[in-house]
């Protein structure tokens, strides 16, 4: 190497690693002096989601889910604009979009999950019975109960449910239905909902979020219990928080900070949707007690 391509070199890395300490010393200066953790994203002024375009009631392209009003929520308290990048909730979906940057926070992920780091949870529920008004069901609160003897169920192939759905002998008249399907054309739980209000089934097994939602939409409403008294198979309840990258520690306890702040307003939003929320000891969250600062 010519002397003066050495010098070239020196300066242009010299000017790198001054421009890393330089950028290290401002983000450190903006978040003492102005409390924004946001400084690891790749747009700051902006709530970069990642979401399902046809997923409701989780979220969709319209903005008309959970997620979406939670979204709208943050980015008000963040003062940030709201852009979505949206693709099927289905494999790859992490990869092809967290894990991409192309978007910066997963605004519903089981706690627990290896594929994101977790923010803290912001609601806790479970799998639920779903059954008509009227049915005898309506306070079945466990998978042993004998009225579910003989009764055709319906249930999300490869859930939790269904395991606890074998060890009870229910498994012979259950009908299943697919867990992986395209959103945009087909749903699950609708077409779930939909054999329960006809009698092709006699109850049904779904994520507390979905269960809600559905059961409230009904005409007339169907009646909803949390299974959260099972015995045997998998514990149904599980924590929801968000999810960030691994790398992302400051964003992740800014988001911590805004669930603990703003924990009454998520949990009317969650509410309002139908979904069962559960406290740490398996007892119904109701509206009073949900909009309560914590």
């Amino acid at each position: 190497m010519t002397c003066a391509r050495q010098k070239r070199w020196l300066t242009i890395s010299t000017l790198t690693v001054l421009a890393v300490v330089f950028g290290r010393d401002v983000a450190h200066a903006q978040i003492k002096e102005g409390g924004d953790l946001s400084i690891e994203l790749v747009d700051p002024k902006v709530l970069r989601v990642c979401a399902d375009p046809h997923n409701l009631p989780f979220s969709n392209d319209k903005g008309e889910g959970i997620e979406n009003k939670l979204a709208e929520l943050f980015a008000e308290k963040l003062q940030k604009k709201l852009d979505y990048t949206y693709f099927p909730q289905a494999t790859g979906f992490v990869r092809m979009t967290l894990g991409a940057h192309r978007c910066d926070v997963i605004m519903g992920f089981p706690q627990g999950d290896e594929l994101v780091q977790g923010t803290n949870p912001y609601y806790r529920t479970s799998y639920a019975l779903v059954a008509k008004q009227g049915s005898g069901l309506e306070d079945v609160d466990t998978l042993e109960d004998e009225r579910l003897k003989g009764k055709h169920i319906g249930i999300v192939a490869g859930t939790p449910p269904a395991t606890n759905m074998a060890v009870n002998g229910l498994m012979a008249n259950a009908k299943p239905y697919p867990l992986m399907v395209d959103t945009r054309l087909d749903s699950s739980a609708e077409a779930m909902v939909a054999d329960l209000m006809s009698g092709k089934i006699d109850a049904g097994i779904l994520w507390g979020p979905m269960a809600g939602f559905h059961a409230k939409k009904a005409n007339p409403p169907l009646h909803v219990t949390p299974l959260v008294k099972e015995k045997t198979g998998p514990r149904l309840a599980f924590r929801i928080g968000m999810g960030v990258r691994a790398a992302d520690q400051n964003w992740k306890r800014l988001l911590n900070r805004l669930i603990q702040e703003n924990q009454p307003a998520i949990n009317k939003i969650l509410l309002d949707f139908g979904v069962p929320l559960l406290d740490e000891n398996d007892r119904p969250i109701g509206a009073e007690t949900a909009t309560k600062a914590q």
